[in-house]
């Protein structure tokens, strides 16, 4: 039985402007799984975003001012409704290393600038959806995304071990070891050995939330802060104050170009691998436009509350999942429970010390290192593995600038990409015993007929790959100057261009000229009415086509060519 009313009738325009109105009508008994997935994951993006904000060098409040409108507008304008929209650590730290030496961390420039971030990535993902140009999450290989994603889980991990381990700084923990804050450090150890057992046993359950409340009356009770403790503070409370970046000079504003595109690419592919999984076990295709556009506004939204882009969190998604969200209601509902806390909840925060917060990013973070996945990629493709590990080892070296890892990574996969486009895989082929046919030296396959040069090329016939058609053929020819007929089985070739048009009539002159038959087998239609609209292909007396193997066998072999 369904749980869900079906939807009144929507206008298609109507609903593409709001996503939202196709909504299921729920009933009330259908809300209480919304309600407690809401719930949970409202208590649990709260201390998440308290410690992200630190982590991109916000004021920490900024962290829950991005989780509270810029969820809402990601709910109900984004296509995956069941995604958790906020502060996420790979894009917490893009934003922190792309500012780094443009301002002082949690001054009012920096907080500027990192706006100014969200107000460019949210733009320029609503005019990539707008456009329909959600193919381009398929322009990061999974390698490069896997490599970048290690580099940058380990700049995390050693940014969060001053704060953990109770020291000021990274540059204190070197230079007087014996400064220590023990407390500290014991209430930043304890909190990770403790989420990563609840990770471990209970993995449904928020065990995030109740770990900061234990370690915030624990806090309270010892007087950590009075002793001289590094703890959150006072936090504002009451609904961020709405505004719009400050104007930057065109030098200032130049500079956030390039972080701009990499955290835009970054943050869609964070949403991509929850979409990707929300959509299949829902059981319908994922509409990457719409989430784009979602998505951009949520960033527009943050930077207009004074906070910095958010992003779509992978492990907050998949426990909202678990938790028993079926529709965007459990979003709505966790975003209730993030505007209560923060109209009455912030004094709570306050003695929170800054090493639990270290360990809860520690804790999200920590399973992004999988270093098996160079040796299973090593083993699968030498070149890309290389091309993972130079992604890998620029974007550490090149730290705190990380988007140049994504570039280079980039650039080398589309370099490698180029490379195999521009040298497509032409074999001459045989006849297998299995009736087949295959390529012939590798199979050690005799000669289909005499005097024939048969050959199949796995790729389209375009710019990129008719030089080497042109290659191999005359190259062949001129090694085998008796052959009278050249047969090209173009089941394979699925496209053609004006430069793969021109080719075929080039060759067409030249065995004309040699008084050479061309036969081409197995064409696609697509393929044939590109060519039927050229002059001087179809009818043209040296060429031959066939429509299957078998026909083009039995011609060439009985009597085409002796």
């Amino acid at each position: 039985m369904q749980r869900y009313h079906a939807a009144m009738p929507t206008p298609r325009l109507l609903q593409r402007f709001f996503p939202f109105l196709s909504w299921p009508r729920p009933r009330a008994i259908d809300l209480q799984g919304e309600l407690f997935a809401g719930l949970t994951i409202g208590l649990m993006v709260i201390p998440q975003g308290v410690a992200y904000a630190a982590l991109a060098g916000m004021p920490l409040i900024t962290g829950i001012y991005a989780s509270l409108l810029p969820a809402l507008i990601a709910v109900l304008w984004g296509s995956s409704s069941r995604l958790s929209v906020g502060p996420t650590a790979l894009t917490c730290l893009l934003v922190a290393s792309s500012l780094t030496g443009m301002a002082a961390p949690g001054s009012a420039e920096w907080i500027n600038l990192a706006m100014w971030l969200a107000m460019l990535s949210g733009l320029l993902q609503i005019a990539l959806g707008w456009m329909r140009f959600g193919w381009l999450v398929n322009v990061v290989s999974s390698p490069v995304l896997m490599a970048f994603t290690q580099a940058a889980a380990i700049l995390i991990l050693l940014s969060q071990v001053p704060d953990l381990l109770g020291y000021p700084s990274l540059r204190v923990l070197w230079a007087s070891p014996q400064s220590m804050n023990i407390v500290g450090a014991l209430f930043g150890i304890t909190t990770l050995a403790l989420l990563i057992v609840a990770k471990r046993f209970v993995p449904r359950v928020p065990a995030v939330v109740v770990i900061v409340v234990l370690a915030s009356v624990a806090s309270s009770l010892l007087d950590y802060e009075g002793r001289g403790g590094h703890v959150v503070g006072a936090l504002q409370s009451g609904l961020p104050a709405l505004m719009l970046p400050s104007a930057l000079p065109w030098e200032t504003l130049s500079s956030l170009i390039v972080p701009v595109l990499v955290i835009t690419l970054v943050s869609f592919l964070e949403t991509a691998a929850s979409a990707k999984i929300d959509n299949q076990n829902a059981g319908k295709s994922w509409n990457e436009n719409q989430d784009l556009i979602g998505q951009g506004m949520a960033k527009v939204a943050s930077a207009v509350c004074g906070s910095f882009p958010p992003s779509s969190s992978f492990s907050r998604s998949a426990l909202n999942l678990y938790a028993g969200a079926r529709t965007g209601w459990a979003t709505i509902f966790s975003v209730v429970v993030v505007l209560l806390v923060l109209l009455f909840g912030m004094p709570l925060l306050r003695p929170v010390p800054q090493s639990v917060l270290a360990a809860v990013v520690i804790a999200a973070t920590y399973g992004l290192l999988k270093p098996v996945g160079f040796r299973t990629l090593w083993r699968l493709t030498r070149v890309e593995a290389c091309i993972a590990f130079a992604t890998f080892a620029v974007t550490l070296v090149s730290a705190p600038r990380l988007y140049w890892g994504v570039i280079v990574g980039l650039t080398l996969s589309l370099l490698h990409f180029l490379y195999y486009r521009l040298h497509p895989r032409i074999v001459e082929v045989g006849l297998h015993a299995d009736g087949s046919l295959r390529d012939r030296w590798l199979w050690q396959l005799p000669e289909l007929a005499p005097e024939l040069l048969a050959v199949r090329m796995d790729a389209a016939l375009e710019f990129s790959s008719a030089g080497a058609l042109e290659r191999y053929l005359a190259n062949q020819l001129a090694q085998r100057p008796n052959t009278r007929h050249v047969a090209l089985f173009a089941q394979s070739i699925n496209r053609i261009d004006a430069t793969g048009i021109e080719c075929l009539i080039k060759l067409l002159g030249s065995l004309a000229a040699q008084d050479r038959q061309l036969h081409i087998v197995g064409m696609k239609r697509p393929v044939e009415q590109m060519l039927e609209r050229a002059h001087g292909v179809i009818g043209h007396p040296a060429l031959h086509l066939y429509r299957t193997d078998a026909l083009a066998l039995a011609a060439l072999r009985v009597g085409g060519a002796q």
